[in-house]
């Protein structure tokens, strides 16, 4: 009881002035323990020494923000689409909780203005903010329990700047349709590492080439090999979409190969025809 009483007389104290107040809008309640959320936005890039000689950042948080991340969104996502498989509600959990998603959401909360990094550090590399967002949901979990953290993750998260129904329609994963799109053709495709240098930074780059019957259709570049194959992909489907002469060929190879039974237009019809970022964008609420 004096606990609880403690905390309402330091909250009475302190919720009209920094850094509650901007806690508060971002939050949609004041913290108990200020210096969680503190660490939440302290990026590795400058990490800081408490008193018994650890090195405090926000990856610690990170992880765990992570793991709670994905059991309220597999909850949401559960119940707000009481009708659907499990392979509908595991792709759809995937697009709110991938790196993209979260950074653009963090964004928009405006955690781009008060998470703390090196000015070394390149926020497109890493997606810092996207990881600060994590560790900001371990942060209230500590700080507030899970049913508040849930509560935060459903109703600011999601409701707020998630349009859950309209991610949930939109493909995102370019590498994953090309593949099936190949598979489904019978067509061999191939990913492979053109090379890797180092950025101004120091970053690791890599430039992955795709190629289909032996003609490369897409190059892509990214930060990850991950990242240079999704964009590669991007680039691959754009050009099978729009590409006549492209096209041309590979029903033509289909014939040969005795598999061309369908017109031009059934057999590029299934690639997606939206931009990543775009999906991203309007998927996401900008407030």
């Amino acid at each position: 009881m004096l606990t609880k009483l403690n905390k309402w007389i330091r909250l009475q104290r302190n919720k009209n002035r920094e850094p509650y107040l901007s806690l508060h809008k971002i939050l949609d309640f004041y913290p108990d323990n200020i210096h969680l959320y503190e660490q939440a936005f302290l990026h590795r890039s400058s990490s800081i020494e408490s008193e018994d000689g650890k090195w405090l950042n926000n990856e610690r948080l990170e992880f765990l923000g992570d793991a709670i991340l994905d059991a309220a969104v597999a909850d949401i996502v559960y119940k707000h689409f009481p009708n659907r498989r499990e392979g509908f509600l595991t792709n759809t959990r995937s697009k709110i909780v991938q790196r993209g998603t979260l950074n653009q959401i963090a964004n928009n909360m405006g955690l781009n203005k008060i998470v703390v990094a090196s000015t070394k550090v390149s926020s497109h590399n890493n997606y810092m903010y996207g990881n600060a967002l994590e560790a900001l949901v371990g942060a209230v979990y500590l700080d507030q329990g899970y049913n508040k953290c849930y509560v935060f993750i459903r109703d600011v998260l999601i409701k707020r700047y998630l349009n859950l129904d309209f991610i949930a329609r939109k493909e995102v994963n370019f590498k994953s349709s090309l593949i099936e799109w190949s598979q489904k053709n019978k067509l061999e495709i191939t990913f492979d590492v053109i090379e890797s240098f180092l950025d101004n930074d120091g970053n690791p780059v890599f430039q992955t080439g795709i190629s289909l019957l032996d003609v490369q259709i897409g190059v892509g570049i990214g930060y990850s090999k991950k990242e240079s194959q999704q964009n590669a992909a991007k680039m691959a489907i754009k050009k099978l979409r729009l590409d006549k002469d492209l096209q041309h060929f590979v029903t033509e190879q289909k014939k040969k190969m005795n598999e061309g039974t369908t017109s031009v237009e059934q057999e590029f019809a299934e690639l997606p025809e939206e931009d990543n970022d775009t999906v991203q964008e309007a998927a996401v609420n900008s407030n």
